[in-house]
């Protein structure tokens, strides 16, 4: 009986334990502090103020080719003989640059290679279209975006 006893003291002060308080920050810097009864409240609350249009600064317009290149970027050299092989299956990087193109809405001239890591079974590709760093994975002749499986 007294095995029991302590057994289920023991399982309900575990559980007490476990519902545990958190701290957030929200997009806007405020910490908030989410409690365990599913109630909340705001940490350090700041009074808004007010601020003067002379004050604030102009945003500059982010460039379509934004990827940190620097200037005079040349992409990378590919193998001859990996690229002559891929050439009957259509996932030479020319074909992988137009699949890029379609899915980021863009021209084939937009789409920069970054960087490859290439075998005869698999490589690996990264490049920049509309001003965004995207994955791109070769299995074979068959190539998806990193982290899709369709």
């Amino acid at each position: 009986m007294k095995y029991i006893f302590s057994s289920l003291l023991f399982l309900m002060s575990f559980l007490s334990f476990s519902q545990d308080n958190h701290i957030v920050k929200t997009d806007d810097g405020r910490r908030v502090l989410l409690k365990a009864d599913f109630t909340w409240e705001y940490i350090d609350i700041q009074p808004l103020t007010l601020v003067d249009s002379a004050k604030i600064k102009q945003l500059k317009p982010i460039v379509s080719n934004s990827c940190g290149m620097p200037e005079g970027f040349e992409e990378p050299k590919l193998d001859k003989k990996i690229q002559a092989q891929l050439k009957k299956g259509r996932a030479t990087i020319g074909h992988v640059k137009k699949k890029v193109a379609k899915d980021y809405n863009c021209t084939v001239e937009e789409v920069v290679l970054l960087s490859v890591s290439e075998k005869k079974a698999s490589g690996n590709y990264t490049f920049c279209a509309n001003g965004k760093k995207v994955f791109y994975k070769r299995n074979g002749h068959k190539v998806v975006e990193k982290g899709k499986l369709f």
